[in-house]
């Protein structure tokens, strides 16, 4: 069965995208479509913010292009590239707001800020359960999330060679904001035969603000248990 993945392609150390591997494990023979682009702001402030390391506890990282942002700065102030931390690229598997600020309270003690390289569509969670407990956060906006330029060029090809997909999943609100209409359109009257999935409960709460029907939420943002939700729901009488 056809499966569209509405993300960007990464490889692995065996040079293939995992979720593509996880999945055709599964029988399934997935497509990947990146939605999301990325834009840089602010890094001649944020630069400076960092060159005062003096002035700051710590770095708080949610995303993966905050930490770009600091490898951009410390790159072009000619300083010692900042190794890369492991996240998902939607911020889906970095942990609950909740679960993070228990963390900082249970070690944070210094009167410095917190610095928080943030996009420009951060929640507001984490921010409001530090300052209700008291805990300094200096919040930059260094990036903002734009739809991909190839969106419609692209689904417009896999529509017209594959077909309509078994099961479509969405790996950010952002993601199914940009895409949905082009989807809806290329789908037309089989877009009820479509299960949809989400990566995470995040997304899957703007699924089901869209009124579509979430079929299958991964028990945890990674292929394995993708691709076993999406096995589960193409089977029949399946669900996740």
């Amino acid at each position: 069965m056809k499966v569209l993945l509405l993300k960007d392609a990464k490889e692995d150390d065996c040079g293939q995208d995992p979720y593509i591997r996880e999945l055709g494990l599964h029988g399934l023979e997935a497509t990947l479509i990146p939605v999301l682009s990325f834009e840089f702001l602010s890094l001649p402030s944020f630069s400076e913010k960092l060159s005062h390391p003096e002035g700051y506890t710590g770095l708080i990282f949610t995303s993966p292009r905050a930490v770009e942002a600091v490898e951009l700065c410390l790159e072009k102030n000619n300083k010692t590239e900042v190794n890369k931390i492991g996240l998902d690229a939607e911020g889906e598997n970095c942990g609950s707001a909740e679960k993070l600020a228990e963390y900082i309270c249970s070690r944070e003690s210094s009167a410095l800020p917190l610095l928080f390289p943030c996009g420009a569509l951060k929640r507001e969670i984490l921010p409001k359960m530090l300052k209700d407990k008291g805990i300094p956060m200096e919040s930059i906006t260094v990036y903002q999330t734009i739809p991909h330029p190839g969106i419609q060029v692209n689904l417009n090809s896999y529509y017209s060679k594959q077909g309509v997909p078994a099961s479509i999943t969405f790996f950010s609100p952002s993601g199914l904001a940009y895409s949905l209409k082009h989807i809806q359109e290329l789908s037309g009257d089989s877009m009820d035969q479509i299960k949809f999935a989400a990566i995470g409960p995040t997304t899957a709460r703007a699924l089901a603000a869209q009124g579509l029907p979430v079929s299958c939420t991964a028990k945890s943002p990674t292929p394995h248990a993708l691709a076993t939700g999406i096995r589960t729901v193409l089977q029949p009488h399946g669900c996740c």
